[in-house]
């Protein structure tokens, strides 16, 4: 179970910032990102949370599934100082409440309202597993808006991932999560409606049992730059991070060394020094 824990829902429960001392010796709390004073947009009639952090080109951040801001807590602050980083709940996740439904292209469509309600002139955008499908589809939809794409640990088709990832979340039923009680506990603290956690939860294995997550025409149709990132030992088999790659006009592509699913957690500071790298870079023209 905790091997499945770890590979399914991508290291849930993240740790805080160290503690840093001041002078005086009092010790600086550290920021609960995820439970820090956010705002509320209205999409589609649903209350999506999301908070914002730094200043400067805006940079929307997007965790992984079944996730929520806090998961992102090993990488936004060194983001935010460098973007205007906004990190929204998706629906049904955090605390948002929920859709009636859940497919990468509804998680897009919200992060699409999101960027209209907010009116960014322009943004970049940078998510992580079901994030980073997220982040191709936004992309892909949103030509106008998005201007560089960071993709990690993405996947096009379910039959990307390997043959293990894809018999341990079958494996993961209903009565597998009421036993993990870390998750379901923490879920039902923050959702504002905990109740339903048994249909998002199905909701969820629909999305990950659909084949196509990204169609090829629209992969293909990506006209910025998108750096595909992912670690070597991923879920996800390396001959398909490499036909996404191949598949992209303007398409850049890192595979880290010794570490898999879990890199927002385990190499957060090398992960936002390859994306700050790409995300500064100017871009050639076409």
């Amino acid at each position: 179970m905790k091997r499945l824990l770890c590979l399914a829902l991508i290291s849930l429960l993240v740790a805080s910032c160290n503690r840093v001392e001041k002078p005086d010796k009092q010790v600086e709390k550290p920021i609960k990102y995820g439970s820090n004073n956010g705002k509320y947009a209205t999409i589609h009639a649903k209350k999506i949370y999301y908070e914002e952090y730094g200043q400067g080109i805006p940079l929307l951040l997007l965790h992984q599934g079944l996730g929520s801001i806090e998961n992102l807590a090993g990488i936004i602050p060194e983001l935010s100082k460098h973007y205007r980083v906004i990190a929204p709940d998706a629906p049904g996740h955090g605390r948002s409440e929920h859709a009636d439904s859940l497919s990468g292209e509804l998680l897009a469509e919200y992060c699409s309202q999101l960027i209209d309600q907010l009116k960014l002139d322009s943004a970049y955008v940078m998510g992580w597993s079901t994030g980073g499908n997220t982040s191709l589809l936004l992309a892909a939809s949103r030509p106008d808006k998005i201007k560089k794409v960071v993709s990690g640990a993405s996947n096009s088709k379910s039959s990307g991932l390997t043959d293990d990832a894809r018999s341990l979340l079958k494996e993961y039923t209903i009565e597998a999560v009421k036993e993990d009680k870390d998750w379901l506990e923490n879920y039902q603290r923050m959702n504002p409606e905990p109740e339903k956690w048994i249909e998002f939860w199905k909701e969820n294995q629909k999305m990950w049992e659909r084949e196509i997550k990204i169609p090829d025409n629209k992969l293909a149709g990506i006209d910025v730059p998108v750096l595909l990132i992912r670690g070597d030992r991923d879920m996800i088999k390396l001959d398909h991070t490499i036909s996404m790659f191949e598949a992209l006009r303007h398409g850049q592509l890192c595979i880290y060394p010794n570490v898999g699913h879990e890199m927002p957690d385990e190499k957060g500071e090398m992960l936002c020094r390859i994306a700050i790298d790409f995300l500064n870079e100017k871009s050639s023209p076409k």
